[in-house]
């Protein structure tokens, strides 16, 4: 998995306009030529247009995702982005030696293979790349209760649990596990990469995968099977429906909860849970960081884009969506040129982002209300770091990721109360400069945007509020990396805001993504009111983070073509 710390994959990333690292800047390799203002290596058709079977606008893992897998079909695709490197929320960046990672931060899953592996996993796969990753199964957690060593695993938490919360907070735990580790088959026995947005599901997925989805309900017996119909309520339910009340227990869940979507344990899908925990409590289970940090991620996937001849075209901006006879056909570039899509054109921005790209009256009344409508998830503040180890007084067995609560009472999702840390120079040496370290702390998704909105970057209001708001991340580190630590002997400090997100990633409101709770509505399709329009990303099915959006990708672009196609390419790869 990936999601937001947690298999979690923070979609927290900024931009910052320094050096970059290893992926080229001006990125697009194709055996066409490149025009010489740096814009549009693309085919043209016969009036001379540039154009592609499927135009892709933005290059963030759902729409690398999407847009690889097309060119694993053999279609034609471009996928277009603003900015001067892939990646999106995933990109990373390079400053003085250090690389960081400006958001994916705790992966697990990467390397697995088969029905039910991580959704991102799958895809890399069917594009023939392999991603080279340290494993390790613990963390740093420092709560009201105390500080301690969290490992994943089904046995070694308990130890952690009866030190730190008691006996019947061991008790109620095993109750979890009992009832919900049953039920992972059932929540993990259709693969993402068989869904497709159209009848045709009921082929690739729904014919394919019926035999072992019975086989995991005769496994579980009728008691089993009645409790696998709650996977698409709220996992509240189920821990309500186990009377767990232990105060730590119901705290810990909800913090689960909210790394891995963005909403406390009433507003996420118990699959979603179940998932996560079969991942993280079953024997000898492991986290997973990529060597090369989490560009490398983007890297395979660019790779895998261009192996199968799709394009990438970068500093490429699209102010529209053009449609003509009311279909879309393509976009108009910031620089005027239009590109022609002959088959759709897909939005891997975010909802709100999206309707900006469309004229008005394009799409229905209700549509807009409907998008406008839909609650946000805060913002983030970030502090990168860059700093020597031994300098600081920096322990040789320091942990690659520290999580800090400074209050259940107030909740996991009120701002400044949870910070997590992550240094992944602790598993990837290469990530900077020998002997040193880079850090990345921030606020996961609960930093309100309207403190920001409005202001000018450049004024002093601006900067005090920077100061002030950055704060409890630069406690949280010193917390995390003992006493030794003095900011100012730090060689790179950046602190990013909400503004630094709404900016560089052009999230509306420097948002996360939507804030869809279980049992009260459900993240939209993929298709649109507008013909040959489609989306893919945090915005839609199944939601946020890396897994969810690499398989939000992936049903878009098995959606694009046949359902023989898309059959032989589950063949393929054993699926």
């Amino acid at each position: 998995m990936a999601a937001n710390f947690c298999g979690w994959t923070l979609q927290s990333p900024f931009l910052y306009s320094f050096k970059r690292p290893s992926i080229r800047s001006s990125f697009i390799r194709s055996s066409s030529s490149t025009s010489s203002n740096g814009n549009l290596p693309i085919k043209e058709s016969f009036s001379g247009e540039p154009e592609a079977d499927v135009v892709v606008i933005g290059s963030g893992i759902g729409g690398l995702c999407c847009g690889a897998l097309l060119a694993r079909y053999s279609q034609d695709v471009l996928v277009l982005e603003s900015h001067d490197l892939p990646g999106g929320a995933a990109h990373s960046f390079e400053i003085k030696g250090y690389k960081f990672d400006s958001g994916p931060s705790l992966f697990s899953g990467l390397q697995s293979r088969g029905p039910q592996a991580n959704p991102l996993a799958q895809v890399l796969d069917a594009l023939g790349e392999s991603l080279p990753c340290a494993k390790y199964d613990s963390w740093m957690v420092y709560l009201p209760e105390g500080d301690f060593l969290s490992r994943i695993g089904p046995t070694d938490f308990f130890k952690d649990l009866e030190k730190y919360a008691g006996p019947n907070a061991v008790q109620e735990w095993e109750k979890l596990l009992g009832a919900i580790l049953p039920l992972s088959s059932a929540a993990m026995a259709l693969p993402p990469l068989s869904i497709r947005g159209d009848l045709g599901v009921l082929s690739t997925a729904a014919a394919r995968y019926a035999p072992s989805l019975l086989k995991s309900f005769i496994k579980m017996g009728p008691q089993g099977a009645l409790g696998a119909t709650k996977l698409l309520r709220p996992f509240s339910e189920i821990v309500d429906s186990l009377q767990l009340k232990d105060p730590f227990i119901r705290n810990w869940i909800d913090l689960l909860s909210f790394l891995l979507a963005g909403v406390k344990s009433d507003g996420i899908l118990s699959a979603e849970m179940i998932y996560m925990f079969a991942e993280w409590y079953k024997q000898g289970c492991t986290l997973e960081y990529p060597i090369d940090g989490t560009g490398a991620v983007v890297e395979a996937l660019v790779r895998g884009l261009e192996k199968f001849g799709g394009r990438l075209s970068l500093k490429s901006h699209v102010e529209n969506i053009v449609i003509e006879n009311g279909r879309a056909v393509g976009v108009k570039l910031k620089n005027g040129q239009f590109v022609r899509a002959r088959k759709a054109v897909v939005s891997n921005a975010s909802m709100w982002d999206t309707l900006k790209l469309l004229p008005p009256g394009a799409l229905p009344d209700s549509y807009v209300t409907g998008v406008n409508k839909t609650p946000q998830c805060e913002s983030f503040m970030h502090l990168h770091l860059g700093f020597d180890a031994k300098e600081q007084g920096v322990a040789d067995d320091l942990e690659i990721h520290h999580i800090v609560v400074n209050d259940w009472d107030r909740g996991v999702d009120a701002d400044q109360n949870v910070v997590l840390i992550s240094v992944p120079s602790v598993l990837s040496p290469n990530l900077a400069p020998p002997g040193k370290h880079v850090l990345h702390a921030y606020l996961p998704g609960t930093e309100p945007f309207g403190l920001w909105e409005g202001l000018d970057r450049r004024s002093a209001e601006y900067k005090n509020l920077k100061s002030q708001r950055s704060e409890v991340m630069w406690r949280a580190v010193e917390r995390a990396l003992g006493p030794g630590f003095k900011r100012e002997k730090c060689e790179v400090s950046l602190v990013g805001t909400p503004l630094t997100h709404q900016r560089f990633l052009r999230r509306n409101r420097g948002t996360y993504g939507p804030a869809i709770e279980a049992g009260k509505g459900t993240f939209p399709g993929h298709s649109t009111p507008i013909p040959q329009l489609l989306c893919c990303g945090d915005s839609t099915f199944p939601g946020i983070g890396v897994p969810a959006v690499a398989a939000s990708g992936a049903i878009v672009a098995n959606s694009l073509v046949t359902v023989s196609m898309h059959s032989e390419l589950l063949d393929a790869i054993g699926l």
